[in-house]
């Protein structure tokens, strides 16, 4: 009954070829949060993949109808021990995006998960079925040489991440006490690059909008009335401009962080952004003077999402009627997020830009924990003891998940742990999931609930 025989345990199952059949049945299921008739798929993929996993580890469970986005429901599960150990709470989701299959290069498929080397093909096996495949099976591997867990443990898995978590604070409100733990561990997103472990501690917030300015009915001959009235092309263009420069840079003091904690440079120094099979890393874009691990992951960035007049498929000798651009704020902790429209208008306003529509959109809080937090270095000790690496560790992931229900609505201490890396096709054709990567995290989350087992607490000491 020792922590390495947990993981040999572990390695075993992973090596046999059952982990690979466990993902590959939950791949075959298309669980598209983004489709609302997928509802009974979503609850087929709880009740015949997840509940018989979590009820062998004498787990209860209930399945909790969303309030939100009723075809997207969550699954809550406990198995409590002791109430004098600490509680933890693990997070996982079981929806995907759209498949899109004929995006996919020849003899792939999104919802059948296909070997090719280290990469497994499959939507989902990288987001998030993969992930959370891996942290179940090491709490069972745990459990099985042990013969209990050491922890009392509370599950809840979303199946509407993908569009969002609609419902996931109002559940965490509703079920607080049900749900109330001493640390959430999740599961998603991606290493900073496949070779090294990584933890991050919260999430950059984001705040979607959208500027539109529709002056007239029709558009107008450019050779009659240029020069004569408002193009509102040009309009929209330079009220964009007037919020982020040419070269990335946000102009508006308000959209900016306050300054980068100390706590956060150091945990950022020497950490490199590995673009994988991405665009390299431009030096010369977003705030001057930051590496690009502090870019990334510790300062804000204003994206144009998509930017429209007229019809860009057709262009008409005409001045446009109407033009749109959709942006994209994404923030970190130190931002007034609570006051990014009243911030936005008054700029606008108070360079001429009165005409132009402002339109808020999904919008979801930043979080951080910490670098310096204990539990932080209980974690990343635990890794290095299993992998012989000291992980990476993220103030914050440079997305954004929904941590806010939990690092706010419950308040606890947030840890992540990805099992992915960059170039793994994440939301695009092609994902993958690394079956090296996919061996090394069950190995190193057995050893990180094993030692959570032994984690001594103000209640247990």
């Amino acid at each position: 009954m020792t922590r390495e025989a947990a993981i040999e345990a572990a390695t075993r199952y992973f090596e046999s070829g059952q982990f690979a059949d466990d993902l590959g049945r939950r791949v075959g299921m298309p669980t598209e949060s983004a489709d609302p008739s997928s509802r009974d798929l979503q609850v087929a993929y709880l009740e015949h993949e997840i509940i018989p996993q979590l009820r062998r580890m004498g787990c209860s469970w209930r399945i909790v109808d969303n309030p939100v986005q009723s075809w997207s429901p969550f699954l809550i599960a406990e198995r409590p021990e002791d109430p004098d150990r600490p509680t933890v709470l693990v997070y996982g989701h079981g929806d995907v995006v759209l498949g899109h299959p004929e995006l996919w290069r020849s003899g792939l498929e999104p919802f059948r998960m296909i070997i090719d080397g280290d990469r497994w093909y499959g939507r989902g096996t990288a987001d998030n079925k993969g992930q959370h495949t891996i942290n179940f099976a090491a709490l069972e591997q745990v459990l099985a040489v042990r013969g209990r867990l050491g922890f009392n443990l509370k599950v809840i898995l979303d199946m509407g991440e993908e569009t969002g978590s609609p419902g996931l604070e109002e559940i965490c409100a509703e079920l607080a006490d049900e749900l109330a733990a001493d640390l959430l561990i999740g599961s998603d997103g991606c290493r900073v690059a496949a070779e090294r472990p990584t933890v991050f501690l919260g999430s950059r917030g984001v705040m979607n909008f959208s500027l539109h300015l529709a002056p007239y009915d029709n558009g107008y001959h450019s050779g009659n009335w240029g020069g004569l009235i408002a193009n509102p092309g040009t309009r929209i263009a330079n009220a964009v401009a007037s919020l982020v420069d040419g070269n990335g840079v946000l102009t508006v003091d308000g959209l900016r962080p306050s300054a980068i904690p100390d706590s956060v440079r150091s945990a950022l120094a020497g950490v490199a952004v590995d673009p994988g099979d991405g665009p390299a890393v431009d030096p010369d874009w977003g705030e001057p003077g930051l590496a690009p691990a502090e870019r990334l992951y510790a300062w804000n960035t204003l994206e144009v999402l998509a930017l429209t007049a007229g019809t860009p498929q057709a262009p008409e000798n005409a001045i446009p009627p109407s033009a749109t651009a959709h942006c994209q704020l994404r923030f970190v902790v130190g931002t007034d997020e609570d006051h990014i429209e009243q911030i936005l208008r008054r700029h606008l306003d108070a360079r001429g830009f009165t005409d132009v529509q402002l339109t808020v959109g999904h919008r979801v809080r930043a979080t951080r924990l910490d670098p310096r937090h204990p539990l932080v270095d209980w974690a990343a000790a635990s890794i290095e003891q299993t992998t012989g690496l000291p992980p990476v560790r993220l103030p914050n992931l440079g997305g954004t998940l929904p941590n806010a229900a939990f690092a706010h609505t419950l308040g606890l201490p947030t840890i992540w742990v990805p099992h992915s890396y960059p170039a793994c096709g994440q939301h695009a054709a092609d994902e993958h999931l690394l079956g090296s990567l996919a061996g090394q995290s069950l190995q190193l989350m057995t050893g990180l609930f094993w030692d959570l087992g032994e984690l001594q607490t103000e209640r247990s000491a």
